[in-house]
């Protein structure tokens, strides 16, 4: 592996580190404080072809790869999670499927304006009852005539309240069996589909939402590739954003890292810096070599993943050290700025609050831990 990156990624980064500044960080406060998102951003991404940094320029993308999807993921995180995880949600999780597996007829009429930025989307998979446990979900999906009858629920749908379709989960076969489980594409507003927006407590400007379908009808057009059973496409495409969500984690750990070196450097106490006190220099130490471990391995993934190599593993290792890591720096940077820490003119507490959605969030610490033991055949 070449540990360097190239020129063309160190010219995305600078873009996306300058569209940052313009657009999100001007933004990020108000809308955390507001909770809502400015959906104006979906088409300003779609310009930039941000949205389609990961996908094949024949198929309508910028070419790149995960490393460089990884790169625009975690310069947008040291900004903000939130926009990053509207961001994440649509160009990845709800679009990828489409693209893996789609008709050419769902790809014109679903991923192309998605890629643009026209058209919002969001991945429909995670249920009241179920927690991690993908294969045990409720949500049914009937054969009818030409089409299916849905009825279900799906709860902490990122983008939801905002969307024009949803990539849906449903069981197709009452057993338990990969191949009952199938993704249908949902248009967006319908009666059938009551979406109730949901308050939190971190990502706050990523609007989530809780889906209730009631006697839903989808045609058969919209059952992704025409065919039941692509539960393997959703583990394809949870497996690849375990390593994307680590780099919004770094990038996460990066700001607020970012933000406590510069208080540091200014913040005087007695009659010096408080980085020159010990107990501040080695918290400032820590964070730093936490955050270099997590890079490599961040873009350790990243490469698996462009070599075809990824194992559940190895990404179960990667989101487990990076989101672990966000939590921490968020955390102690908060410490170092004291008082200061906790108000909102400093986005250190916006950092640690949007942490602790990833030690949950794309799979818990302890489904990643139980993963990585069942790697080591004990």
């Amino acid at each position: 592996m070449d540990f360097t990156f190239s020129a063309e990624q160190n010219a995305l980064r600078d873009t996306v580190r300058k569209f940052c500044a313009a657009e999100i960080a001007p933004r990020a406060r108000a809308a955390d404080d507001s909770e809502t998102f400015p959906r104006e951003l979906f088409r300003h991404w779609g310009e930039l072809g941000l949205i389609g940094v990961r996908y094949p320029e024949v198929d309508g993308g910028s070419g790149f790869d995960k490393v460089s999807d990884c790169i625009v993921r975690e310069e947008m995180s040291r900004v903000s999670q939130a926009f990053a995880s509207a961001w994440s949600a649509h160009s990845h999780l709800a679009i990828w499927p489409i693209w893996r597996a789609g008709t050419a007829e769902q790809k014109q009429r679903f991923f192309a304006p998605a890629l643009a930025g026209e058209r919002i989307a969001a991945f429909g998979l995670s249920e009241p009852d179920v927690g991690s446990n993908i294969r045990a979900l409720k949500t049914r999906a009937t054969k009818v005539a030409g089409g299916y009858r849905i009825q279900g629920s799906k709860l902490y749908i990122t983008n939801a309240p905002i969307a024009d379709f949803i990539t849906l989960a449903a069981r197709t076969r009452p057993e338990t069996t990969p191949d009952a489980i199938s993704l249908f594409l949902v248009e967006l507003p319908d009666p059938a589909v009551r979406i109730s927006r949901l308050d939190k407590e971190g990502i706050r400007a990523s609007e989530t939402g809780l889906i209730h379908i009631e006697d839903l009808f989808v045609p058969d057009a919209c059952l992704l590739g025409g065919r039941e059973g692509t539960y393997p496409i959703i583990l394809e495409c949870l497996s690849e954003n375990r390593v994307g969500v680590a780099a919004n984690c770094l990038g996460m750990a990066r700001g607020a890292m970012e933000v406590a070196l510069t208080y540091a450097r200014e913040r005087v106490v007695g009659d010096r810096t408080i980085g020159k006190y010990q107990a501040i220099a080695h918290k400032l130490a820590d964070m730093a070599a936490d955050i270099e471990a997590a890079h490599w391995l961040v873009y350790y993934g990243a490469w698996r993943v462009d070599q075809g190599t990824l194992d559940a593993a190895t990404a179960a290792k990667v989101k487990l050290v990076a989101s672990e890591t966000a939590l921490r720096v968020s955390e102690q940077a908060i410490r170092i700025l004291g008082g200061a820490g906790i108000m909102r003119e400093y986005p250190v507490g916006r950092f640690h609050r949007d942490a602790l959605v990833y030690v949950i969030g794309e799979g818990t610490s302890e489904i990643q831990r139980n993963i990585i033991a069942r790697d080591l055949k004990l």
